[in-house]
């Protein structure tokens, strides 16, 4: 067998490992320890050299010379904690199962890759950004399909955010210069309210977006725009005047209802305020960006409202089983819980991250391991709606108590096999490196899904599509290694 020709993935060796571990650890005297060790060592090999499609690349799943030594490896402890027993290991099958998700980390999702995966998306966003701080919004690996100019001051920010994590992880000028640039060419798009001067949106104006509708203000642009401006303000403090953030928080603060939702958008040529449209993720990305703000600046208001949005959310969700999949929300009640000023609402709002994590769980497609698209949460193997779901995840695995071990599993267990669905997606060479395309191939046409407007987007990258898998890319990065 040529090495590297043939693999099998981690999961299935490790459980037919570990279901003959699990064998051994309920004899309370083994007839042979020796014989035992011997026939493990030979089953699991024979086990490996199985016939096996290689779906996976060599970078992503353990190699068999991995798996060689890891089966010495478990082997030693499982002997070790048979002989110590339960005078040292008071339950060694829940000591081997309480490690299954670590090994899972180490080996399926390899650190070099994801590292290298890491610095190629922020450097394709770094690249993508002119001198102006204008992003290249969107490109098409396929020639003949060419990109309308259109343009999203939310996908702006949000890019802006992934960067400045980046920046945070992996300090360096040009990432720095990047971001002042983006910064400018976002506050051009930062004006009053009509009207109200003491008021801050981001504007989405036709000449920059591309689009026919009318000029507005939308709720996640202030949002984001808070988010990415604030974000900056760690790295370089001052960017932004004080006084200027505080306006933006105040029109997220106006745009409130008396319930807790907001109203989505705000349209002067259509009277203000205006909710015919309501969006699923302004509200977390609303509550996001002020709860940043009152991290800098500790005024009641900014917690007091984002409490309230949080709160609203878990209320009209509260007993329902499946619920949107809101990453935005999950990572604004991280920074909630972290300035938590209201220990009576730490219960409610913790048990709707709850909720969301396993709604997104139950709902992730399933496929054979073997199938290029296994890993992700959606079955036309589109990269960004698994990548979201990974940041709020991992966002939720940040504060899941002890209480909640077997849903952390769970979680995990989903994050890792994501992260290797997005590291097999990810354009590995050429001039689109660290690209990430909006499905992992084109649809065959006897799939359910097909149609030929997905096949000709399937190799579109878009900011948006590489800014949420680098911000998942460098949570799990944060929390594994």
């Amino acid at each position: 067998m040529k090495s590297g020709s043939r693999r099998k993935s981690f999961r299935v060796f490790y459980t037919h490992y570990c279901d003959k571990l699990l064998f051994f650890l309920s004899f309370k005297k083994p007839p042979s320890l020796g014989l035992y060790f011997a026939r493990l060592k030979t089953e699991t090999v024979l086990s490996i050299k199985q016939t096996h499609p290689p779906c996976l690349s060599g970078n992503e799943v353990i190699s068999v010379n991995m798996k060689t030594t890891l089966v010495f490896r478990l082997s030693v402890v499982a002997l070790t904690l048979f002989l110590l027993g339960t005078e040292v290991v008071a339950n060694p099958i829940a000591f081997i199962k309480a490690r299954t998700v670590c090994l899972e980390c180490e080996e399926i999702v390899n650190p070099t890759r994801l590292n290298q995966a890491i610095h190629q998306a922020a450097n394709y966003l770094l690249r993508m950004c002119d001198e102006k701080g204008k992003f290249v919004y969107r490109i098409n690996l396929n020639p003949k399909v060419k990109p309308k100019p259109k343009y999203n001051m939310l996908r702006h920010a949000g890019t802006m955010y992934a960067l400045a994590m980046y920046e945070q992880r992996y300090p360096n000028a040009k990432t720095r210069d990047t971001l002042a640039r983006a910064a400018q060419f976002l506050k051009k798009t930062i004006a009053p309210i009509p009207g109200k001067d003491d008021l801050l949106a981001v504007w989405s104006y036709p000449e920059i977006t591309g689009r026919k509708a009318p000029v507005q203000a939308k709720l996640g642009g202030t949002g984001l725009g808070l988010v990415a401006l604030l974000s900056l303000e760690k790295i370089k403090p001052g960017t932004t005047p004080l006084e200027d953030l505080r306006k933006m928080g105040r029109f997220i603060v106006f745009m409130q209802k008396g319930n807790g939702s907001f109203y989505s958008k705000y349209i002067p040529s259509r009277g203000g305020k205006n909710d015919r449209w309501t969006s699923l993720f302004y509200p977390g990305e609303a509550a996001l960006g002020l709860l940043m703000l009152y991290e800098k600046d500790p005024l009641p208001i900014w917690a007091q409202v984002a409490t309230h949005a949080l709160t609203y959310l878990a209320r009209i969700r509260a007993g329902k089983f499946s619920v949107e999949a809101d990453h935005w929300a999950l990572l604004a009640t991280t920074k909630w819980l972290h300035l938590n000023k209201k220990p009576f609402l730490d219960i409610q709002i913790r048990q709707h991250a709850v909720q969301i994590s396993e709604s997104m769980l139950a709902t992730q497609a399933q496929f054979p391991i073997n199938s290029i698209n296994y890993g992700s949460f959606v079955t036309d193997g589109r990269t960004t709606p698994t990548a979201t779901r990974l940041e709020g995840l991992l966002a939720a695995l940040s504060f899941l108590s002890t209480e909640n071990s077997l849903l952390r599993k769970r979680i995990t267990s989903a994050v890792v096999q994501g992260l290797s669905f997005l590291l097999r997606a990810q354009i590995r060479s050429g001039k689109y490196a660290g690209g990430m395309p909006r499905a992992i191939r084109p649809l065959p046409s006897k799939h359910p899904r097909f149609k030929k407007s997905f096949n000709r987007r399937a190799t579109e990258v878009r900011v948006d599509y590489v800014q949420h898998a680098l911000s998942a890319m460098i949570q799990f990065e944060q929390m594994f290694y």
